[in-house]
């Protein structure tokens, strides 16, 4: 007898990974939720995806001159990494601290940072902080290594302030001044990477960050009320306790993880749907003093998280990716994986590019009629050949239930695909589809007839919510 909700822990899979099959499902529900939770919660037990095979096939894959072929090996990661909450909060990093790879060019540096958001994904967010105060691509991306004693550059300081920790305010009322953020970019003047070396002949030589005293602004600085000769450290130490900047990061987590929330740039003037939930996760954040692994064990394990099913509108790459994890076309990479970056961009998310610093517009932005055509055809085109290795398995499930009624069909097909939910429109209309071939007789027709239902639910309004 199941331990959990196999439905459950098809939402909790698709919020804290990026899904899991029907077999996966069913082997998880034989244990407690919690439990579920901390092996998510613990990637490091489990071991690294080995991308040898990836890197053998695909040669591209060593070349610095594109990031395009590291892009398509991180979803063909996303698919298979069994660390499924260190991927998944990989990406969210890369949404909250958005750094394009096109200003610089320097693709190593691009790829750098989102190993360090592997690595450092649920550590804290002091630890997190100081290494993208210190990261190349961020330090480009913002112009730190052009902010030099007496002629600060202001906007590595305005950034990290608006958009990474604090947020501008709330209700009207602003959480820094605008000599605040003069007095962190001082602060972190003398923050630097080593040049690299030109891309040609030889290639992209990686960069490193450096400290070059000589150009630091040791002067007195006032900041956040608190006066002193102050360097980058001391402006994180300053920023990361603030009630402010939990409530900030709270709340991108639980726009990512729950539900939809408006974009970022409206949080100041409109409140969150759930004031209750992000009060929940900023007062572990202030408890923990920004511990990751603890707010996300809260998150994950409330009542809020549990009930907010099918709430987010899935992102181009969820959306890919959890499509491809229930048919299972992506376990090899195959000639093409490379061109899924492109798929996702066509969709409207260009990995490592995003639009602006403010990284991406979520939930209904993310649709319009060319990006919905290219989810529908995307989604529909993985079991189009019927070659799908995810498929052959859904039919044994449905052939080993016996014969079933029309209804029931279609249910076990929801079922297959993660527990899917449909509204009352789509549903009936499904099912008056299955009504009118009649009940099924087990091992007559599954196939086509499975084809048939798989792509009439993942071209649904209804599939694009997760």
């Amino acid at each position: 007898m199941a331990k959990t909700d196999p439905a459950l822990i098809a939402h909790l899979y698709r919020r804290a990974g990026f899904g899991a099959t029907y077999q996966e499902i069913q082997k998880l529900s034989e244990f407690e939720y919690d439990e579920i939770v901390e092996n998510l919660l613990e990637p490091e037990q489990v071991e690294q995806l080995n991308l040898d095979i990836a890197r053998r096939y695909h040669l591209e894959l060593n070349d610095t001159d594109s990031v395009i072929p590291q892009k398509g090996e991180w979803i063909y990661r996303m698919v298979n990494s069994q660390r499924h909450l260190e991927e998944k909060m990989t990406l969210f990093w890369h949404y909250v601290f958005a750094t394009g790879a096109g200003k610089s060019m320097h693709y190593p540096a691009s790829t750098t940072q989102i190993e360090t958001f592997r690595d450092l994904c649920l550590t804290d967010m002091k630890t997190l902080l100081m290494a993208l105060s210190k990261d190349p691509a961020m330090n480009f991306w913002l112009d730190n290594c052009e902010n030099h004693k007496g002629e600060p550059n202001e906007n590595w300081g305005r950034e990290l302030l608006e958009l990474f920790s604090m947020g501008v305010g709330m209700d009207n009322s602003f959480n820094y001044s605008e000599e605040d953020v003069k007095m962190a970019a001082r602060a972190f003047t003398g923050w630097s990477f080593t040049q690299p070396l030109s891309v040609y002949p030889y290639g992209a030589y990686p960069s490193e960050f450096v400290y070059l005293e000589e150009d630091h602004d040791d002067s007195i600085k006032t900041f956040l009320g608190n006066e002193g000769n102050f360097n980058g450290e001391d402006i994180l130490d300053m920023i990361i306790p603030r009630e402010a900047t939990a409530r900030f990061i709270c709340r991108h987590m639980y726009t990512f993880f729950v539900a939809d929330e408006p974009q970022v740039p409206a949080w100041n003037i409109v409140p969150p749907q759930d004031p209750e939930a992000i009060k929940v996760l900023t007062d572990k954040y202030m408890e923990t003093n920004g511990d990751i692994k603890e707010i996300m064990r809260t998150l994950l394990t409330s009542e809020f998280f549990k009930d907010a099913k099918f709430k987010k509108i899935k992102s181009p790459v969820e959306l890919m990716v959890g499509t491809m994890k229930a048919s299972r076309t992506l376990e090899f990479p195959e000639p093409t994986f490379v061109g899924l970056a492109l798929t996702a961009t066509a969709m409207g998310q260009n990995l490592m590019y995003p639009p602006t610093v403010e990284g991406w517009h979520t939930g209904r932005e993310w649709i319009d009629a060319g990006t919905l055509n290219e989810r529908i055809n995307f989604a529909v085109g993985q079991f189009d050949s019927g070659k799908a290795p995810g498929l052959d398995d859904m039919i044994n499930e449905v052939e080993e239930r016996g014969n079933l009624s029309s209804d029931g069909f279609v249910d076990a097909c929801l079922e297959l695909l993660g527990y899917v939910e449909l509204g009352d429109d789509t549903r009936e209309t499904i099912y008056e589809d299955a009504t009118s071939q009649g009940d099924y007789i087990s091992g007559t027709e599954t196939k086509n007839r499975l084809i048939t239902t798989l792509q009439q639910i993942v071209s649904s309004v209804d599939y694009q919510f997760g």
